[in-house]
């Protein structure tokens, strides 16, 4: 053992005897919650529709039969609430864990915005406050879901990093849009999920054109994306290019994401559940 040890193995680059392997930092469900498969929906940057993304999965797979879940973790900029026009508070249970919200065809949700007194109110936190919300998001929530979808905050910071060691992931989903700003940014998130041993599922370029209502032809409005080169760059798959839809941005604004009608997403769904 080295003279001045500081019984700190992470911080130190001495091979002794007195070395202990890295400890895990995943954390427990409940005892009474059940989640079998989870997937972070993931980006880059912000505005680039992961949300819609997020909603989507969840709607797409509930109508396959199976429980399913959506956890808000963009703490600062929740939106999961209002893209199914959920209002209703949670509540809590005898033994301090939460409930999670149904919405009108069963999707259990966990925001912020249902635990504030106005939706509106602002979450002015630091960094260790909100990684220590998300995580209990997954310990203290009575989830009872096949899939659980976590729609996680833009970036490569606090949180994205707490819920990459906190929480046990099955894979991620990487969302982007064509321009090729936002190709170099999705890159680090790539990178980010490789460095943290995460199973990346694919990717999912959003806004990749609109239809023309007359000719239906497809306009690319920001050019020919750059996701495709950047997948290829990882040997990952595109599981989906979006298009930019009026009506769909409508459904989110009106809190009817269940309703939505499309199959941009099927080969993301099938990629999680090849029935």
């Amino acid at each position: 053992m080295p003279n001045e040890c500081t019984s700190n193995c992470s911080t130190c680059g001495q091979d002794c005897a007195q070395r202990t392997a890295p400890q895990s930092m995943l954390k427990e469900l409940s005892p009474e919650a059940r989640v079998e498969k989870t997937y972070g929906i993931v980006s880059g940057k912000g505005g680039v529709g992961k949300s819609m993304v997020t909603s989507q999965l969840a709607v797409m797979t509930r109508r396959r039969g199976y429980k399913v879940g959506v956890m808000d973790a963009d703490i600062t900029g929740p939106s999961i609430p209002k893209c199914f026009g959920t209002k209703e508070e949670v509540f809590g249970t005898g033994s301090g864990k939460l409930m999670p919200v149904n919405t009108k065809t069963g999707i259990q949700i966990m925001s912020v915005n249902l635990l504030l007194p106005e939706e509106t109110d602002p979450v002015v936190w630091r960094g260790p406050i909100i990684s220590g919300m998300v995580q209990q998001f997954w310990t203290d929530v009575m989830w009872d879901c096949d899939y659980l979808f976590v729609d996680m905050p833009p970036g490569t910071g606090d949180v994205s990093l707490s819920v990459f060691q906190s929480i046990p992931l099955d894979g991620i989903f990487i969302v982007t849009s064509p321009q090729e700003l936002v190709s170099m940014v999705v890159e680090k998130a790539v990178k980010m999920a490789e460095m943290m041993e995460v199973p990346i599922v694919g990717l999912i370029e959003n806004m990749s054109y609109a239809t023309c209502p007359d000719c239906g032809k497809k306009l690319r409005l920001f050019g020919e994306g750059k996701t495709a080169e950047a997948a290829a760059r990882h040997n990952l798959p595109v599981l989906a290019e979006m298009p930019i839809d009026p009506a769909l941005a409508a459904l989110m604004d009106r809190g009817e994401m269940e309703s939505f009608e499309g199959n941009w997403l099927e080969n993301a769904v099938n990629a999680i559940d090849p029935q």
